[in-house]
């Protein structure tokens, strides 16, 4: 076992041979927005992602099923499918098959396999003195998808949301993974940003964020200042108030620790290839954003600025 849940990964890697490592990751969620198609392939995107974050590929995908038979017909369960079936697709990869027994709450994600060398794939807490961080997308999706269920956005914002949340992390995770000095790589997901940002921490580092460098997903903070935000934010902050320096009580600032639903990747490598990065990424239409830099660790945390 090269890495798993007690180095806080986004997968595990494990070993077959010199060339070769299977990577091995599951993920499943409740519906986040209103159309079954769309539920189906962010579910999958979000679940894939762990694959992406740890600098792998994915060769094939195992539905997970809980279906709510009490609210939603087949034709809801197979328009999901098939949504996530085109995600996986899209990633070069196979849906093998998979599970489902009725639940009272509709859930759906993937078991997913992929594969790396065994020393090439990247860490979540390697990062270095100097490097800086950068995010590949905006957060917010968790107050998002709350302001959706509370029927508060309009539809062409929902399809902006949609497309973010459904855009795979395959594309950003090839291009960075060709510069030299990518040190770290992980996701935005449940944790929130700050949550994963402290994963990414080690004894040689604590990282500097710069809150007003983050970029927001439309709306959020006017439906944060509704207090349209979902329970795990508040968990999310209680969980790492030993951890975060200078961040202030206001309402705004709890979007730090929204819980991200298929969140963009986050990039530990030096200033001047993420400077490279970004305008790659730019031509792939990915506007991803320097966010922290990592500096010689005084203190293990997180200090925001």
């Amino acid at each position: 076992m090269l890495s798993g849940v007690n180095n806080n990964e986004d997968a595990s890697v494990y070993k077959l041979n010199e060339d070769l490592a299977l990577v091995q990751t599951l993920d499943f969620i409740t519906p986040v927005v209103d159309s079954a198609y769309h539920f189906g392939t962010i579910a999958a995107a979000n679940a894939l992602s762990d694959v992406f974050a740890m600098g792998a590929e994915v060769i094939n995908a195992l539905n997970i099923v809980g279906f709510d038979t009490c609210h939603f017909n087949n034709e809801i369960l197979l328009e999901v499918l098939e949504g996530a079936r085109a995600k996986v697709e899209e990633a070069g990869a196979v849906l093998v098959g998979g599970h489902t027994i009725e639940n009272d709450e509709f859930i759906f994600g993937l078991s997913v396999t992929g594969v790396v060398h065994p020393k090439k794939f990247i860490a979540n807490n390697s990062a270095k003195d100097g490097d800086v961080i950068l995010l590949t997308k905006p957060i917010g999706s968790g107050i998002i998808s709350t302001a959706i269920k509370a029927s508060l956005l309009e539809k062409e914002k929902i399809l902006k949301v949609v497309e973010q949340m459904s855009f795979l992390n395959l594309y950003a995770s090839r291009i960075l993974r060709g510069f030299k000095s990518l040190s770290a790589l992980s996701d935005v997901t449940g944790f929130g940003l700050l949550g994963h940002l402290k994963e990414m921490l080690n004894k040689e580092i604590m990282i500097e964020v710069y809150k007003n460098e983050i970029p927001l997903i439309d709306d959020v903070l006017s439906m944060a200042n509704m207090g349209i935000i979902p329970a795990g934010a508040y968990k999310n902050k209680d969980s790492l108030k030993t951890w975060v320096e200078n961040l202030s009580e206001k309402d705004a600032d709890i979007v730090f620790y929204d819980p991200q639903t298929s969140g963009g990747l986050l990039a530990a490598l030096n200033e001047k290839e993420a400077d490279e990065a970004l305008k790659i990424l730019k031509e792939h239409n990915i506007e991803a954003k320097i966010i922290a830099q990592c500096v010689k660790n005084t203190h293990n945390y997180l200090l925001l600025h």
